[in-house]
């Protein structure tokens, strides 16, 4: 997925593979039983974990005869997302599905929500300040370090090398619990030499120089750990450019279309893949609870899986898409 740094900071884009659903439209009726409006907010347009999401979320909104609509920044980027929180805010739909893009920054646009009487559901990532959401749904993040861990080790067979982890922002709460279990997991292998983390501000461009940039500097590289879709990219890119494609073991996040081929074609060696059309649906799910006085389980989390070449027919059902 590639992002382009010339979009506008205040650019709102539809997630347009999917289709919007049901538009949200000007109406303010504070009747929660007459409010039939869902929106998403994921952390980025036209990405496949999000489009994954979004497909489970407007499936489970239809399913209830709930109107949907889905609105995304250009970036990860808070700047980005919080004019689309405040466009949202003005709409006043029943209940808002978020993937806040920084886990302090977002707190202050999120709380308008909730202060204005709208649900919030936080789906993939969530704030530090757990008073604001109704729910969080989400991956065991700090699980699928400790799976990528425990990956690259079997991949390695015994071999003694150095192992890098590629995270993306700092503040993002997904990949860094990914990074935390990866390197509290590692510390049960002492042939592989944990040598730290590095940061890519999702750009798959960076993550490649940053290989490449510590290739030079530990040439006993044998493996890393990309924390999200364009991290791995990113990598890929970087170790086929070193010469050390399949050398170096990669174990990307996430299982977009061309992870899958890379993944396939060797490029790279496993992918911890999540479910996001069940975090879209569960999202849903909590939303409609909060919205009817119901009790809703304040954190849910949801499946992870290793998969190699070998078994990645087996798994297809944890590809992502990239239109519903």
């Amino acid at each position: 997925m590639k992002i382009r740094s010339s979009v506008a900071l205040s650019a709102v884009f539809l997630l347009a593979a999917c289709g919007g659903g049901g538009q949200i439209g000007d109406s303010n009726s504070g009747n929660a039983a007459a409010n039939k409006k869902l929106v998403l907010i994921p952390g980025i347009t036209a990405e496949p974990f999000y489009i994954s999401m979004q497909c489970g979320f407007q499936e489970a909104a239809k399913a209830a005869g709930y109107e949907f609509d889905t609105q995304a920044p250009a970036k990860f980027d808070a700047a980005q997302q919080t004019p689309i929180v405040t466009g949202v805010l003005a709409s006043k739909p029943a209940a808002v599905l978020i993937a806040p893009t920084d886990d302090k920054a977002m707190a202050g646009p999120m709380k308008q929500l909730k202060d204005a009487g709208i649900k919030v559901v936080e789906v993939d990532t969530k704030l530090q300040d757990t008073s604001i959401a109704s729910s969080t749904i989400s991956s065991d993040n700090e699980q699928g370090g400790k799976l990528a861990a425990e990956t690259i080790n079997k991949l390695t067979a015994g071999r003694t090398g150095s192992v890098l982890v590629l995270n993306t922002k700092a503040g993002t709460s997904t990949t860094d619990a990914r990074a935390k279990g990866f390197e509290d997991a590692i510390k049960a292998y002492p042939n592989l030499k944990y040598i730290g983390q590095q940061y890519t501000d999702n750009e798959p461009a960076t993550a490649a120089s940053k290989v490449t940039a510590t290739l030079a500097a530990n040439p006993d590289l044998i493996g890393v750990f990309a924390t999200n879709l364009n991290t791995g990219e990113g990598a890929a890119t970087g170790l086929r450019n070193a010469g050390k494609t399949g050398a170096v073991n990669l174990v990307g996040f996430d299982a977009s279309p061309k992870q899958v081929q890379d993944l396939k074609a060797g490029t790279v060696q496993a992918l911890i893949a999540q479910d996001p059309g069940t975090i879209g649906k569960q999202g849903v799910e909590q939303a409609l609870a909060a919205i009817e006085g119901k009790q809703t389980k304040r954190n849910i989390e949801t499946d992870l899986v290793a998969i190699t070449k070998d078994d990645a027919e087996k798994n297809s059902k944890y590809f992502y898409k990239q239109s519903c």
